[in-house]
């Protein structure tokens, strides 16, 4: 194996996603390492081997116990919240329960609201959006804190209607 053919290896775990090749032939031990995240080659070894060491090793395959997951299901939580109404982000941003950092919250749990109440304030791309509420009602949960993200149709608040 000559120079040139150990660069282009190089250059093709690099561009391949590779963590790690090991690569023997013969009197030729090769093994090139790079990193995830930045993708560039970390080490490069190449080492001679005399021929009378050269001596094929014995893979033994690792083998590791599946993991158990338990999983309890959640029924009773979801017939309890099922006659409540969810007022769910209709844009990804951050969600703000104060219109600034010196004025009181839009609303508390236990508040009454009124259709078209501001219940909150999304900032995406630099500019704050009122939330209203579409149903009146009683709130019973916040379920987003205070300047923390939230994705479209991500649950905010359950309302009461009754």
């Amino acid at each position: 194996m000559d120079l040139k053919e150990i660069q282009n290896l190089i250059k093709f775990v690099a561009n391949s996603g590779v963590a790690e090749v090991k690569l023997e032939m013969d009197d030729v031990k090769i093994t090139i390492r790079t990193t995830l995240e930045t993708n560039v080659t970390e080490a490069t070894y190449v080492q001679q081997l005399p021929a009378q060491q050269a001596l094929p090793q014995a893979v033994v395959p690792q083998v590791t116990a599946p993991t158990v997951v338990n999983v309890t299901p959640e029924a009773p939580a979801a017939t309890n919240d099922s006659k409540y109404v969810t007022i769910k982000s209709p844009i990804i941003g951050t969600f703000y329960r104060k219109p600034s950092p010196d004025k009181p919250v839009f609303t508390e749990v236990g508040s009454t609201i009124a259709k078209g109440d501001v219940l909150c304030v999304i900032e995406a791309m630099k500019l704050f959006n009122e939330i209203e509420s579409e149903v009146s009602g009683k709130i019973v949960k916040i379920l987003v804190d205070d300047m923390s993200p939230v994705e479209f149709d991500q649950p905010l608040f359950l309302v009461d209607p009754s």
